[in-house]
């Protein structure tokens, strides 16, 4: 069972990503990187909060090779911090280099086993290939360490789906509707249930 063209774009719409090669909005955007250059610059401000911001201002600008670059350089200067690991894993993906990501999330988790985000972000890349087993399990992982993580709910029932595990899609999907009702998040409330009213009304998805 595999998506139709309507289901498939209300599924990556809601999960803030597409396949070929998006980032997961909640948790790999640009605002990540201005978000946390305060709590990286904590020892060293002036140096790891000028490497961030000069990544958040060329994300910004769409000059991935050039984020790419200062990214290198702070976990070159930082080589144990997991932020700089995860966010460069974020902006190889987005330039395709699918393996060398998932090497860098890789590494974030090897420094903070806990990192959610890390496997979430490994999900998304093999669901990008359409690894769905694979995905699944990243994403099952991303929500041992935090059970109410709502983009990785959304994005395990982008792959149960995909698997043809309709009712497992929707109860994930369901939960985390629940889950950014109590995080106040009206625009994602209502992509989920969009996502549900559809998939409930779709009685026969195609097959692949």
């Amino acid at each position: 069972m595999k998506l139709n063209n309507r289901l498939q774009l209300a599924f990556f719409q809601a999960a803030g990503y597409l396949i070929v090669g998006m980032l997961i909005a909640t948790s790999t955007s640009v605002s990540v990187l201005a978000n946390l250059a305060g709590q990286l610059s904590e020892d060293q401000p002036s140096l790891r909060s000028q490497l961030v911001q000069t990544a958040n201002n060329l994300l910004n600008q769409g000059d991935l090779p050039g984020a790419e670059k200062s990214l290198r350089q702070l976990i070159k200067n930082y080589p144990q911090d997991a932020f700089g690991h995860y966010q460069l894993g974020n902006v190889l993906f987005r330039q395709g280099k699918n393996e060398d990501a998932i090497a860098q999330y890789r590494q974030a988790i090897r420094l903070n086993s806990k990192y959610a985000v890390a496997y979430n972000a490994i999900g998304v890349v093999l669901a990008s290939q359409k690894r769905w087993d694979e995905a699944i399990a990243q994403y099952n992982r991303a929500l041992r360490i935090n059970a109410n993580y709502g983009d990785a709910l959304t994005n395990l029932a982008q792959a149960l789906w995909e698997k043809g595990q309709k009712n497992e899609a929707i109860a994930s999907l369901e939960k985390a509707l629940q889950v950014f009702q109590a995080q106040d998040r009206p625009e994602r409330v209502e992509q989920i249930k969009k996502i549900l009213q559809q998939i409930k009304g779709d009685e026969e998805p195609h097959v692949s």
